[in-house]
């Protein structure tokens, strides 16, 4: 299988199906293809459709967007646990995995996701501090109902694609320095040092193609601007 990924820095799409494949010993090759830049588009569409990542291969098979490729390999590989056994908690984590890929946008518009930096906690706008509020909501709740009882440390227990899809989340609240409840720091410090998210990290570092803080901050305002 070959997987198709934008800069490990910015990302955030990318890090989804990447680290539950990663986390759960799954073979692939990994194609980066660095964003922003004026060829960007029309290398991913020679793999991708919608001319964006991620993008998985598979010999015939072609799958686009994060959830997708998740379920991809949920059904390729039914021992690696890819969601919860438990049918309960199957429901619940397909439940918030879908309310994080389509909601939580003022977030992902006030604080863009660039896991190599660390800024100064500032004061949120509402709409952000509602989502902040409910991403712990939904990690309290995961964790008292279905996490609590196991010796791992993530939503349900071990490592889901729910946790994966809520990765770029937790760099995103690291990033920006955003206060959480012990619950939900106990979690993202569980995610932050998983093996897998670190070895990400140690590529994200040594990308080549990479902006200066100041560089950074100017991205991030034009992505503010733009979603």
């Amino acid at each position: 299988m070959h997987l198709l990924i934008g800069n490990k820095v910015y990302s955030s799409w990318s890090l989804r199906p990447w680290i539950v494949m990663r986390a759960k010993g799954i073979a692939f090759d990994e194609t980066l293809l660095p964003l922003r830049m004026p060829d960007t588009t029309e290398r991913i569409k020679q793999h991708s459709p919608t001319g964006k990542v991620p993008c998985l291969v598979d010999g015939d098979v072609t799958v686009w967007e994060s959830l997708a490729i998740m379920e991809y390999v949920a059904e390729k590989f039914p021992e690696k646990v890819i969601w919860p056994r438990d049918a309960v908690a199957r429901a619940h984590a397909r439940s918030v995995a879908t309310e994080m890929h389509s909601g939580f946008m003022a977030l992902r518009k006030h604080c863009p996701m660039v896991i190599t930096q660390r800024f100064a906690a500032k004061p949120l706008p509402d709409d952000v501090q509602a989502d902040v509020a409910r991403i712990a909501a939904i990690w309290n709740e995961a964790r008292a109902r279905f996490g609590k009882d196991s010796r791992e440390p993530f939503l349900y227990g071990g490592f889901t694609a729910a946790d994966g899809m809520y990765v770029p989340v937790v760099t995103r609240l690291q990033t920006y320095s955003i206060s959480v409840d012990p619950v939900s720091r106990a979690y993202m410090d569980a995610v932050l040092a998983h093996p897998a998210y670190r070895e990400w990290l140690d590529g994200a570092i040594a990308e080549p193609w990479t902006l200066a803080q100041n560089e950074t901050e100017t991205l991030i305002e034009d992505l503010r601007a733009k979603n």
